[in-house]
């Protein structure tokens, strides 16, 4: 199972979340079920999550319906970085 990390600045954090949480059925179009995220006090946000499909997981992440949530949300676009966890160190 894939997983990815998402990064990105906000203009609020509180707001993002308010409004993050009202995306559920957005998300789930994503391929997964549930996301942990947590933000800092510079309003920089991380989320992770376990897409069953990562290409449709990125698709999804590239769409209009995205792009306008993450608006809506007041993400900085310019900001979002994603990271594929594509390597494993086992000790």
């Amino acid at each position: 199972m894939p997983r990815v990390i998402l990064t990105a600045q906000v203009e609020d954090a509180a707001k993002w979340e308010e409004q993050f949480r009202t995306h559920g059925e957005l998300l789930g179009s994503m391929g997964q079920s549930v996301t942990h995220f947590g933000f800092t006090g510079d309003n920089e946000v991380a989320l992770y999550s376990e897409p069953e499909d990562l290409d449709k997981y990125m698709q999804a992440l590239e769409s209009p319906a995205t792009a306008d949530a993450m608006g809506n949300d007041g993400v900085i676009r310019e900001t979002v970085r994603v990271y594929v966890l594509d390597k494993e160190f086992t000790y």
